[in-house]
């Protein structure tokens, strides 16, 4: 299996090959085939549109593409191929992941990388989707972002008695 191809948008005069993540902003990851919408499973999908999201604005920072990926028939390969790791380790580094569905032990893995994944229903638009972070992240977060966002260092953690 090979790594992921990587197309970063890096800043003039950067050195680094990862991009750094805006203060604040909330690294997120969405399954794409097409770059327009949130359209695929995360074993099939080829593309992860990378995002920084804050309440203000949402930037793309990187695309990561892959070619060796699931079919969707419920089949496993041979043991040893294994296509989930290297999409694992390039989103490493995420806050979380949307996706169309995902797999149990697959889930396990990108949960194991502090990554917290979120199945959509149905496909929707790239916008549509930071559209509605943001809209979250301006108003009162639900528990589960809350905790994203702590974890990130993206906010801080308020006593109980100072939650609304």
């Amino acid at each position: 299996m090979t790594a992921a191809r990587r197309l970063s948008l890096v800043p003039d005069g950067a050195h680094s090959s990862a991009p750094k993540r805006e203060a604040g902003a909330l690294r997120v990851a969405i399954a794409t085939q097409d770059m327009k919408c949130l359209d695929a499973h995360f074993g099939s999908a080829k593309r992860f549109a990378v995002f920084d999201v804050s309440p203000d604005d949402w930037k793309l920072v990187e695309v990561l593409c892959f070619e060796d990926v699931s079919d969707e028939s419920g089949m496993h390969r041979n043991e040893g191929d294994d296509r989930i790791a290297p999409k694992v380790k390039a989103l490493e580094g995420c806050h979380l992941l949307f996706c169309l569905a995902i797999g149990g032990p697959s889930a396990a893995r990108v949960v194991s990388a502090k990554i917290h994944p979120i199945k959509v229903p149905d496909a929707r638009l790239i916008e549509d989707v930071l559209s509605r972070i943001r809209a979250m992240l301006r108003t009162a977060p639900p528990p589960w972002l809350r905790k994203v966002l702590i974890e990130a260092g993206a906010t801080e953690k308020k006593p109980f008695d100072e939650e609304d």
